[in-house]
């Protein structure tokens, strides 16, 4: 009887044990690109306020500019997003992502209008870290997409949120380690990541909504008139006046959050992540 062929995992299969880091998306070349180009765009949707001189049209424009970005930031996360999904975000990675995001959404509401605390940025930093910086980037995003239809914060500030949490998402997939550090150290590297990324956040958020105060604070609004370290000085007084003890709490519960409920969290979406074998392909050899 001739032998017939059995499908069997193939040699790069991730390994079963404790230590294996299966990512759902391996970025490529394009949509490493892709991200590159959106991240430079987002760099200069946040700081236009500091990259255009005084006699600069935008300037003139200022109370307009934030909707313009608003608008192209849409555009560039769905290309983003779509980019990162053709490289290798298959059915299985597709659910992954669905539960997160809405476990993310559904988290964000629990301390709305409570002195920062977020819980939904520590589930962030864990699933960054365990599925890789380009599903950390489609999760973040689509995470604070889903979380403003829930919560009805739909804006001109939608868009930056989105990026600023597909970046701070994405951050964490990037630090070191990712197959090599546990324990207390990988929990220790993640608590001051989130901790800093929490201030990060909330000031690149600051970036998206000091240019519309106009008038309504002379002391701390943007002049577009002024000269670039007039305005930082402008602006570094309306962080501390507006949202200093919000990034300081959100940073706070991200730490607390990541040292208590880290292991198991981290435990379960490894679990997970090997069990669903995102990137296992299937090869037949002879019996």
């Amino acid at each position: 009887m001739t032998p017939q062929p059995t499908p069997t995992r193939a040699a790069t299969q991730p390994r079963t044990t404790s230590t294996a880091q299966a990512r759902a998306i391996r970025l490529g070349p394009r949509s490493t690109a892709t991200l590159a180009l959106v991240s430079a765009v987002g760099v200069v949707a946040f700081g236009w306020p500091f990259l255009a001189p005084p006699t600069s049209e935008l300037n003139a424009h200022a109370q307009d500019a934030p909707w313009l970005f608003a608008g192209l930031l849409v555009l560039l996360v769905a290309v983003v997003a779509a980019t990162i999904s053709e490289s290798g975000l298959g059915p299985k990675a597709v659910a992954m992502l669905g539960v997160l995001a809405a476990t993310g959404a559904a988290l964000r509401p629990i301390g709305a209008g409570t002195a920062g605390i977020e819980p939904m940025f520590f589930l962030m930093v864990l699933s960054g870290r365990v599925l890789g910086p380009g599903f950390g980037f489609t999760l973040g995003s689509l995470t604070m997409f889903a979380s403003a239809l829930l919560t009805g914060g739909v804006g001109p500030w939608m868009p930056f949120q989105m990026l600023a949490m597909g970046w701070f998402t994405m951050g964490a997939g990037l630090l070191p380690g990712p197959d090599r550090l546990r324990g207390r150290a990988e929990l220790a590297l993640l608590a001051l990541y989130g901790f800093l990324a929490a201030f990060a956040y909330g000031t690149i958020m600051n970036l998206a909504g000091w240019p519309f105060m106009g008038a309504l604070a002379s002391g701390i609004a943007f002049d577009p008139h002024a000269a670039v370290p007039a305005n930082l000085a402008r602006f570094v007084a309306y962080c501390t006046a507006t949202s200093l003890g919000w990034d300081l709490g959100r940073a706070a519960v991200t730490v607390v959050l990541t040292l208590t409920l880290g292991p198991a969290v981290l435990k379960a979406l490894r679990r997970a992540t090997r069990r669903a074998a995102f990137e296992t392909a299937v090869t037949f050899e002879a019996r």
